[in-house]
C-alpha cells in the first residue's frame, strides 16, 4: 500500500509491481495532481551536490532517463520526457563561496561526476553573453545535468505501474490500523479499511501530518517556490542551468526562459517562508525586486526580460537538513516513507523508488543505498545537511 501518487510514490509502486510482482496499491487524494509537487516542478537534474548521496542517487537517476524509452514503454509506446543536457552553471560570488565550490568540486569529481571550476577568464570566454562581475569561481556541469518534462515522468511511471497490475484509487488516507509494531491497515476518509503487508508514507509535503497518526514526527513543510515564464529578445544554445550568486536562477525553456528565487524577506517586504501558502498567491514583486534586476546585472540582454506567465508549487522541505527521508518508519516493521527531498524528488525518483521498492520486497538491488536518507538518522546529534539546496 503506497500513500501519495506522485512520481515517488508511482515510482515506487512501478518498480514494486514490474522487478518485484508485488500487488499494489496506491491511494491518491487528488487524481488531478493539481496541487502536487510533481505537477509543479521545474523538474531539473544534477550532480553538483555537496552530500554523497545526493551525488549518487541523481547519478543512477540520470542513466535511468537516459534509457526511459526502454525501462517505461507501455504497448511499444515510449515515454517522451524532453531530457535535455546542458549543465547547470553555479556562480560563486566571493571567496567563502568558492572555497565550498572547491571542497564540493574535490567531492564530486571523487565520485565520477563531471564538473569543471571555471575562473572568471575561462567563464567569460566560454559565456561571452554572460557578465562575469562579482564573480570569484563558477563550477560547471559538464555532462549528466539538465532538465526533462517532471509530469511526463510521473505519468510515465504511473502507466507503467499500471500496465505491471498496480492500482491507483482515488482516496485520502486518514488513519492507521496497528497492532504491535506493524501497521495492518489505512482508513480512507470515507471510512474503508485497506489493508496490505507493507505501507510507503509518500504524500509529498502532506507526510508529516500522517506520520504524526504513527507517533513519528517527520520535520517535513511545504514550502512555496515561485516560477516565472519569461520572454526574452535572446536565446543561447550553449546555455545551462545558471544559479546566481543571489541565489536567482534561470534556464531556456520551450521558446523563452524560466525563472525562480528564493522567498523574499519579511524584513525586504516579503512574505518570508511560511508553511503551506496558497499556491495562487504569485509574489510578482519577488520578480520585479529580486529577479530581474539580477538577471539583468548578469546577462546585459536580459534587461528587456519581459513575464508571460507564473505558477507557484511546493517544495517538501526536510528542515533537519535538506535531504531526503526515505527507509523505514521508525517503531514500524512494515512501514517506510519516502518524502522531504527538498526541492530534489523529481531527480531522484528513479533511484529512490528502485531501492525503496527493493527494500520492501526484501531484494537485492542496483540502486544506491538509501542508508543515509532513513528516518532514523532524525535522532543523531550531528546533522549533514546538503548545502546547495536551489
Amino acid at each position: 500500500m503506497i500513500i501519495g501518487g506522485g512520481v515517488m510514490g508511482a515510482a515506487t509502486a512501478c518498480f514494486l509491481a514490474r522487478d518485484h510482482a508485488a500487488q499494489v496499491t496506491v491511494l491518491e487524494r487528488d487524481p488531478t495532481y493539481r496541487r502536487a509537487s510533481s505537477a509543479l516542478s521545474a523538474s531539473s537534474i544534477r550532480q553538483q551536490f555537496s552530500t554523497p548521496v545526493n551525488i549518487a542517487l541523481s547519478a543512477w537517476s540520470m542513466d535511468f532517463l537516459r534509457r526511459i524509452d526502454r525501462e517505461l514503454a507501455v504497448d511499444g509506446q515510449a515515454p517522451a520526457i524532453g531530457l535535455t543536457e546542458s549543465g547547470y552553471l553555479y556562480l560563486a560570488g566571493d571567496e567563502a563561496a568558492a572555497q565550498a565550490m572547491r571542497r564540493d568540486h574535490a567531492l564530486q569529481r571523487a565520485m565520477g561526476v563531471e564538473v569543471a571550476l571555471l575562473e572568471p577568464p575561462a567563464l567569460q570566454a566560454r559565456f561571452p553573453w554572460l557578465s562575469t562581475e562579482g564573480v570569484v569561481l563558477a563550477s560547471l556541469g559538464l555532462r549528466g545535468e539538465g532538465w526533462f518534462d517532471g509530469p511526463a515522468l510521473m505519468q510515465a511511471f504511473r502507466r507503467k505501474a499500471i500496465a505491471c497490475g498496480a492500482c491507483f484509487v482515488p482516496a485520502e488516507a486518514a488513519g492507521f490500523v496497528t497492532e504491535g509494531a506493524r501497521v495492518q491497515a489505512v482508513v480512507t476518509a470515507d471510512g474503508r479499511r485497506h489493508e496490505a503487508e507493507a505501507f510507503v508514507l509518500a504524500a509529498g509535503a502532506w507526510s508529516a501530518p500522517l506520520a504524526s497518526r504513527l507517533d513519528v514526527r517527520l520535520p517535513v513543510a511545504a514550502r512555496k517556490r515561485d516560477v516565472f515564464v519569461l520572454d526574452a529578445p535572446v536565446r543561447y544554445a550553449d546555455a545551462p542551468l545558471l544559479i546566481d550568486p543571489s541565489g536567482v536562477w534561470c534556464r531556456p525553456e520551450g521558446r523563452g526562459w524560466i525563472a525562480g528565487a528564493p522567498p523574499r524577506t519579511v524584513e525586504a517586504g516579503g512574505p518570508g517562508d511560511p508553511d503551506e501558502p496558497p499556491l495562487e498567491a504569485i509574489d510578482h514583486a519577488l520578480f520585479d525586486e529580486v529577479i530581474w534586476p539580477a538577471l539583468a546585472r548578469r546577462v546585459p540582454a536580459f534587461e528587456a526580460l519581459r513575464v508571460r506567465s507564473a505558477w507557484a508549487g511546493y517544495y517538501e522541505m526536510n528542515l533537519h537538513d535538506h535531504n531526503g527521508l526515505a527507509g523505514p518508519l521508525p517503531g514500524w516493521r512494515n512501514a517506510y516513507t519516502a518524502c522531504g527531498f527538498s526541492g530534489h524528488g523529481m531527480q531522484q525518483a528513479p533511484a529512490v523508488g528502485c531501492a525503496l521498492a527493493a527494500m520492501v520486497a526484501q531484494a537485492p538491488c542496483a540502486a544506491p543505498d538509501l542508508a543515509p536518507l532513513h528516518p532514523s538518522r532524525l535522532n543523531a546529534a550531528a546533522a549533514s545537511v546538503e548545502a546547495r539546496v536551489i
